[in-house]
This record gives structure tokens, C-alpha cells and sequence, in this order.
């Protein structure tokens, strides 16, 4: 019970490594608040791990819509905790200079944009608190660029210098700012990623995992459960590959 009575906001909590984290979450005693676009799946979970465990439909890059999740948030739960910034998108492999304008726009908005909503709106009661502990699920990609992936890459460095900065400027306030890089998951977003799902294309992928598998939904619950518990209570600024030595 290392998140007993914590409350926690999980973006993009309803499926993938999101709802891996959500279900870690739960299991260690938190009260858990699967923040979706997808409310139909974020209710079948919340419905599954029981009464403490809430889903409210957001669209994280839009400010209004994460104002509104704070607001239902902090009624039914007093307080929050713990943000975890997991919702993200990707975008097809393919060259840098063919992604429509309209696809940049929306994986920034939804990668990087979505932490600045997040923080405007949960930082102020963090700060009010004392305490408080913020993750960012990030990637591997940006740490070691994969190319046809470059503006998703982008995205992800941004989030991990955003996660740096927010570290050492929320320190004094007792809120601590970590980040975990995940390699691709056998999650939605791996067609993405990949471009196509084959057995060949999983298997060129696989052999540059040395550990040889995908990340998977438990493996980023594990991780972010310690980061986001007082066991790290001295861990801030950090970017914790969870890949399977994939970036070494």
C-alpha cells in the first residue's frame, strides 16, 4: 500500500501503459482518477478496480477541458497527489517535411501542450499543499531518434527538458518532476510507431531490445509507482528508461 489514501490523476488512463499504471495505482491504495477522451473505456476500468476509482471524460489539450477535470477531481477526491501526464499520440512513420501542418499541430498540442494545461491548473494546489509528485511519460525516442519519427521524437524531448525544468523550479515547493521513457509497447500505439504490424517488422524491432520484448503496461506501472511514492523521495529531475536497454 505505498499509495495508501494518495490521490492520483492519470491522463490518457484508460488503456495501454496508462491503464497499467491506473491498475498499479489502485492495487497499491490510491484513489485514481482515469482521465480519458475515450470515457467509455475509462468507465469500464473504473467500474472494474471498484469505488475509488473514477473516470471523467477531458481532452488534455484543451485548458477548459483540464480545468473541469481539477474541478471533479478535487470535489469527490479533497485534494491531488499525483499527476501522471501519460495521454500522447504518435504519427505514421514518413518523411519530415510530409506531415501535414494539422498533424504537427495536434502531437504537440496533445504531447507537450497537454503538461502545460496540466500544470497550470494542479501545480498552484501542489504548491498550496507542500507536496506533491508529477510524472511525465516520455520515450525512448526522445532520448535516441528513430527517423520518420522526427516531430513525435521532438515532442518527447520536449517533454523530458520540460520535466528537467519543472524539477528544479517546483523543488522548493516540495513537488518533485520525474519522467519515464518506455520503448514501443504491444499497445494502440504500436502500428504507429512501426508503420505496419507484421511478424517480420515485430521482430526487426524486437532485435534492438536487448532484453527482447516490449515494454509492457505492468512494467510502466511498476515504475511509476515507485517514482510517484515517498520510497523517491529524494528522485527528482530524472528520466528512468524503461526499456530493456534499448537506448544503451
Amino acid at each position: 500500500m505505498r499509495l495508501n489514501d494518495k490521490v492520483a490523476i492519470v491522463t490518457g488512463g484508460a488503456s495501454g501503459f496508462g491503464a497499467g499504471i491506473v491498475r498499479k495505482f489502485a492495487s497499491e491504495g490510491a484513489k485514481v482518477v482515469i482521465a480519458d477522451l475515450n470515457i467509455t473505456l475509462a468507465e469500464n476500468l473504473a467500474d472494474e478496480l471498484g469505488e475509488n476509482v473514477m473516470a471523467v471524460e477531458v481532452d488534455v489539450s484543451d485548458g477548459e477541458s483540464v480545468k473541469a477535470l481539477v474541478e471533479r477531481t478535487v470535489s469527490a477526491f479533497k485534494t491531488i497527489d499525483i499527476l501522471v501526464n501519460n495521454a500522447g499520440i504518435g504519427h505514421i512513420p514518413q518523411p519530415l517535411d510530409q506531415l501535414l501542418e494539422s498533424d504537427f499541430d495536434r502531437i504537440f498540442n496533445v504531447n507537450a501542450k497537454s503538461v502545460y494545461n496540466t500544470a497550470k491548473h494542479i501545480v498552484p494546489l501542489m504548491k498550496k499543499a507542500g507536496s506533491g509528485a508529477i510524472l511525465n511519460v516520455a520515450s525512448t525516442g526522445g532520448v535516441s531518434p528513430r527517423p520518420n519519427l522526427t516531430w513525435y521524437n521532438a515532442s518527447k524531448g520536449w517533454m523530458i527538458t520540460a520535466t528537467r525544468g519543472m524539477a528544479v523550479e517546483l523543488a522548493p515547493f516540495g513537488i518533485r518532476v520525474n519522467a519515464i521513457n518506455p520503448v514501443a509497447g504491444d499497445t494502440p500505439l504500436l502500428k504507429t510507431f512501426m508503420g505496419e504490424d507484421t511478424p517480420e517488422i515485430r521482430a526487426k524491432f524486437l532485435s534492438t531490445i536487448p532484453i527482447g520484448r516490449f515494454s509492457t503496461p505492468e512494467d510502466m506501472g511498476n515504475a511509476a509507482c515507485y517514482l510517484c511514492s515517498d520510497e523517491a523521495g529524494m528522485v527528482t529531475g530524472v528520466a528512468m528508461e524503461v526499456d530493456g536497454g534499448r537506448c544503451i
